[in-house]
């Protein structure tokens, strides 16, 4: 076995590899770039070394040789499924762990991995393949084109006519080219009614393939998984073994070893099931099928690495109990799920299930790259975290994983965990009548659009109203005069707009609250009391009470409770510290939809003009949007240019409306 590794990787899977590492007594390498000096996975590992980026193989392999590490493990993404990094660090004296090469080349190529696998006798989709034109005289619709060398669902367009194909075509061939550099497009019959259900394959050096049987990950958006769990609903012990039996075909095939996943598409009326494509990696999805084998298989991969055989063959598998797993994201489904950013305020995860344990009462893992303090930004993949919950029966599993992400609480970020809950909570996926395009058709019920309850506008009121505004007693915001109390009156800006707030009496005793859900509007008075002990907010509203997660930063206060978060940023009426456009947000004030970079400035201070027309386009996680005049007017303030990295939120551009 080694005795040091380097991880060439970042975020919660580098910390997941640390872990068994750690576990085995291997000193574990980190690498960072400068923005990632203080990551988690930075301070979790035993030693670390900065690199100029995670892409460079040189300084990869450099890095490694500087640590002495005698093998490398790519995690997933980045340099993992990349046949050139591999063959550069054995030219190295390193052990990549993960497969051969070849078997990377092999199935990194859809359609020359569709052949080889078809020669082994594995059921793949009916479909056809460039050169040329030659996809415009395919006939069998609906269709389903995709990226040759692409994977993760990048680039996948569903045609349902011949009419669409031209379009269909060049808008893929586009992006191919952009993201993976290779424009060459395969097209395959689309199945209706499906279910995307993988197998996770080992293989060592020595010819032993087995299986651990399946994972659903049918509960998908814009073909990116969202929560898989294992075993699937739908499969039988007969099936497990047919599609298992595939697989291993398929590992063969090409002469797999290490951890990897085949991927297929199955009818959900007949069951039938077509090979897609081999993932030749640790899957994100790989804790539920550790929690249901009690298998670690970051550490049967190093084993593998190792020339070490198979600890176990196929007839001693086994499948206990259900595992659950849900991707927490840094992204706001209120706004389309765009990329969100911030730092981490306040952090509250729960858990304590070991890496590679499986049927605990009580389970609940969380693999994550979090750490209070730090900042999520737009240079990397968006996915924050993962919450994994196990129990005896999948019914009990489902509540588990609920519970687990009402239990936390990032503050600082938006996140996608009230998303998750409620996606967890549909009667569908509850009964488990799932298939691919389940999430896309109940959407709107996933993603409330009501802004924060009352009770967080109170309770943020009443916070920033229990700040002292000096040390005279005549200065206690108590609103005290000479007959009836005074109101003071908070104008609270959430994301969904701003929000006027008055309070009168001391928010510890005996205080009053009118709300009013637009700028210029009161509500009735409610009694109301506040108390607030450490991270922990305690509102009484009536005769209500609420407890809540508390941070604060600058004029904004967070407040957190059953894995939802807001955001409500002060300034009293008339104060001349409030924060730039905040008193007119939604009347020309434009702001940024995420952090990213502002990639072109379309219009200029002067210029007229109208409403919907684009000003500026911000570009994050290789993801652009285009930012709109909110009115017709003339552009009075645009405060930044081309390249200038922004803040989610940041003020991009004024538009004064009727300015001739």
């Amino acid at each position: 076995m080694f005795t040091c590794v380097l991880v060439a990787n970042r975020g919660e899977i580098a910390v997941r590899v640390i872990r068994t590492l750690r576990a085995l007594g291997i000193t574990s390498v980190a690498v960072h770039t400068a923005s990632d000096a203080d990551a988690r996975h930075v301070r979790e590992a035993d030693t670390a070394l900065q690199i100029p980026k995670y892409l460079d193989m040189g300084a990869m392999v450099a890095a490694a040789e500087a640590s002495g590490a005698q093998a490398v493990h790519p995690g997933y993404g980045f340099l993992a499924e990349n046949a050139e990094f591999a063959r550069r660090c054995a030219e190295a004296g390193l052990v990549f762990v993960g497969p051969p090469p070849e078997a990377i080349d092999a199935m990194g190529d859809k359609i020359r991995a569709k052949a080889t696998v078809s020669a082994a006798g594995v059921p793949v989709v009916p479909g056809g393949a460039e050169p040329g034109d030659s996809l415009l005289s395919w006939t069998d619709f609906p269709a389903l084109i995709k990226p040759s060398a692409g994977g993760g669902g990048k680039g996948m367009v569903l045609v349902r006519s011949a009419a669409e194909l031209p379009d269909a075509l060049e808008s893929a061939r586009r992006t191919a080219r952009s993201a993976f550099g290779d424009e060459t497009l395969l097209i395959e019959r689309y199945v209706e009614n499906p279910r995307h259900i993988e197998i996770q394959v080992l293989a060592d050096a020595h010819g032993n393939v087995v299986h651990l049987g399946e994972r659903e990950c049918s509960l998908q958006r814009r073909h990116q998984k969202i929560i898989e769990e294992a075993p699937s609903p739908f499969v039988d012990a007969a099936m497990r073994e047919r599609m298992g039996a595939a697989a291993v075909e398929a590992a063969r095939a090409v002469g797999y070893m290490s951890a990897g996943t085949v991927e297929f598409i199955v009818d959900g009326t007949t069951g039938e099931h077509h090979f897609m494509e081999m993932n030749t990696r640790l899957q994100v999805e790989h804790p539920v099928t550790e929690l249901v084998t009690d298998l670690d298989l970051v550490e049967l991969q190093l084993r593998v690495a190792a020339g070490e055989p198979l600890p176990f063959t196929q007839d001693e598998v086994r499948l206990r109990g259900h595992a659950v797993e849900a991707r927490v994201y840094a992204e706001d489904p209120a706004r389309g799920f765009l990329p969100t950013g911030g730092r981490v305020l306040r952090l509250a995860e729960p858990g304590g299930l070991r890496v590679g344990s499986g049927p605990v009462e009580g389970g609940v893992r969380v693999d994550s790259g979090l750490v209070e303090g730090g900042v999520v930004g737009s240079e990397f993949d968006p996915m924050l975290a993962k919450v994994i919950a196990w129990a005896p029966t999948r019914e009990a599993a489902f509540r588990r994983l609920d519970q687990a992400l009402a239990e936390t609480v990032v503050l600082g970020v938006i996140t996608n965990v009230p998303f998750l809950r409620a996606l967890a909570a549909h009667p569908e996926v509850r009964a488990g009548e799932l298939d691919t395009g389940l999430v896309e058709r109940v959407l709107p019920a996933l993603v409330p659009a009501a802004g924060p309850p009352d009770e967080v506008l109170a309770a943020a009121a009443l916070a920033f109203h229990a700040v002292p505004q000096g040390t005279d007693p005549w200065e206690v915001a108590d609103g005290w005069r000479v007959g009836e109390r005074a109101w003071t009156a908070w104008r609270l800006e959430s994301r969904d707009g701003v929000h006027t707030i008055q309070v009168r009496g001391l928010p510890d005793k005996s205080a009053e609250i009118r709300i009013g859900r637009a700028p210029q509007e009161t509500g009735e008075a409610v009694p109301a009391r506040l108390v607030v002990d450490g991270a922990k907010l305690t509102i009484t509203l009536a005769d209500r009470t609420h407890h809540y997660t508390l941070a604060r930063h600058d004029d904004t206060l967070w407040l957190g409770r059953d894995g939802q978060s807001w955001a409500l940023t002060r300034h009293r009426i008339g104060d001349p510290g409030d924060r730039p456009g905040a008193a007119h947000a939604g009347d020309g004030v434009v702001r940024s939809p995420m952090p990213g970079t502002v990639l072109v400035v379309k219009a200029q201070p002067g210029d007229r003009v109208s409403a919907g027309q684009p000003l500026l386009i911000v570009e994050a996680m290789k993801m652009e949007h285009t930012v709109t005049a909110p009115c017709d007017g003339r552009v009075t303030e645009l405060p930044v240019q081309a390249g200038q990295p922004v803040d989610m939120d940041a003020v991009l551009a004024v538009v004064t409306a009727g300015e001739s």
